[in-house]
């Protein structure tokens, strides 16, 4: 590595395009080896992620401390400002050592004038953090750093829940696990892990899953390349037991990359006459393929789009069909804290036209007597309940088929998990039986 090489300059350059051109970290936070040390990775994700997810906090600090907004051109400035604020609030790096390495990013992103600018705010922000602290206690984007937008629509469906979601976003992700089915139980598998000092315990609600006291590599879990076990937080995890699988039965699993979901229903219900697994992104399929080839599974693996099934469909009608709906994914920002940075509020209106458009374009598809399984990882009714009730007076031979849990919260259709710290994510799940 070179000895230029400036580590806050380079999470500069991918913040800075999450923030101006509105690309992903998961596009953007590839592992680099020929740059970048394990270690350096680590530092590199851990940074990106920690902005994204206290963006809205550390910014509200930003517009405190300068004594006017920077301009469009200088959005890497702030980025460096948002990295160093980061690092002095929330790491163990020490105070001298973060504000060096931000100032010499200036050197390699051609904006040395900006130094002494960065340096003085970072200076001040440590002086003065006792006397901000009461203005900013009074901002709610500074207190549940989550954007405007979606606080308001927290608050308007969940008045009683929305604080609870917003700590939970920002929360760290925990890790789970989902032991298969056919080759373990998972008291054998709890066991493997203890023996391999990996602290665990079952989880509560998924017959199948545990999950890990803390995340760690996969190349550690006991049996993972043999496809003892897979990594799937609970609430994806109860789909397959949802569906009410049997033998011989045709399923559908719409929307399905990066096939999770698709490997847990063969793992449940090794008996099925047919299982697939349809994606309409050519890499994100390519990842449906990889799971079922590491736990030894086959499915059928459709490039297509579900909105669209007489381009890929052969005419025979499925009895079960999941359809895990595209969706603002605000039941797994601490997954993605970028989300807070990516989506619009006016995104939500238009993907529940598309949920209900993929709706009614599979429902053709299903048997009488079929069961069709809604899912999403949202935790806004708008693209949930909402929809299914819109899909419900539009249909006369849907019918909700509701289902006894001991998860979540129970609505006028379906039922809502929120996010738990520790525990699983925000999902809901909505069951539709077709009449004959």
């Amino acid at each position: 590595m070179s000895k230029r090489f400036n580590l806050r300059a380079h999470a500069t350059r991918i913040l800075t395009s999450v923030v101006k051109n509105q690309q992903s970290l998961a596009s953007l936070l590839p592992y680099q080896p020929e740059i970048l040390s394990s270690q350096d990775q680590a530092l590199l994700q851990e940074l990106c992620f920690g902005v994204c997810r206290w963006y809205q906090r550390l910014n509200a600090q930003i517009d405190m401390l300068l004594d006017k907004p920077l301009k469009a051109k200088d959005t890497d400035v702030k980025v460096l400002l948002l990295l160093g604020l980061y690092q002095l609030e929330f790491t163990r790096i020490p105070a001298h050592a973060a504000i060096s390495e931000t100032v010499q990013a200036c050197k390699q992103l051609k904006k040395a004038s900006a130094s002494g600018l960065i340096n003085a705010i970072l200076r001040r922000s440590q002086r003065e953090k006792e006397a901000m602290l009461d203005s900013l206690n009074k901002k709610t984007d500074y207190l549940y750093s989550h954007p405007y937008w979606l606080i308001k629509r927290l608050k308007q469906a969940w008045p009683e829940h929305w604080q609870q979601i917003c700590a939970a976003n920002n929360e760290r992700a925990p890790m789970s696990l989902r032991v298969n089915a056919l080759r373990n139980n998972r008291a054998d598998y709890l066991e493997k892990l203890n023996n391999a000092n990996i602290e665990a315990q079952a989880s509560p609600f998924s017959q199948h899953g545990i999950n890990l006291e803390k995340p760690t590599s996969v190349e550690t879990l006991p049996g993972f390349t043999d496809g003892q076990c897979s990594v799937q937080d609970e609430a994806a995890q109860l789909a397959a037991t949802l569906l009410q699988l049997e033998p011989n039965q045709r399923v559908l699993d719409a929307c399905a990359a990066p096939g999770g979901k698709t490997c847990h229903l063969l793992e449940l219900q090794p008996q099925l006459a047919s299982v697939t697994a349809l994606e309409l992104d050519a890499d994100r399929a390519q990842r449906i393929h990889q799971n079922l080839e590491r736990l030894q599974l086959s499915a059928t693996v459709v490039k297509g789009d579900a909105s669209q099934p007489n381009e890929w469909w052969d005419q025979q009608p499925y009895d079960r069909i999941l359809l895990d709906a595209p969706c603002s994914a605000t039941g797994v920002i601490r997954r993605h804290p970028d989300i807070k940075l990516l989506r619009r509020d006016d995104d939500i209106t238009e993907l529940a036209k598309l949920q209900l458009q993929i709706l009614q374009a599979l429902w053709p598809l299903l048997k009488p007597h079929g069961i069709l399984l809604y899912a999403t990882c949202s935790v806004l009714p708008e693209e949930n309940e909402q929809v299914i009730s819109t899909f419900l007076k539009q249909q006369c031979q849907a019918k909700i088929l509701p289902f006894e849990a001991d998860w979540g919260t129970p609505g006028a259709v379906g039922r809502q998990l929120f996010p738990q710290p520790q525990g699983h994510d925000g999902f809901y799940y909505a069951r539709i039986q077709k009449q004959p």
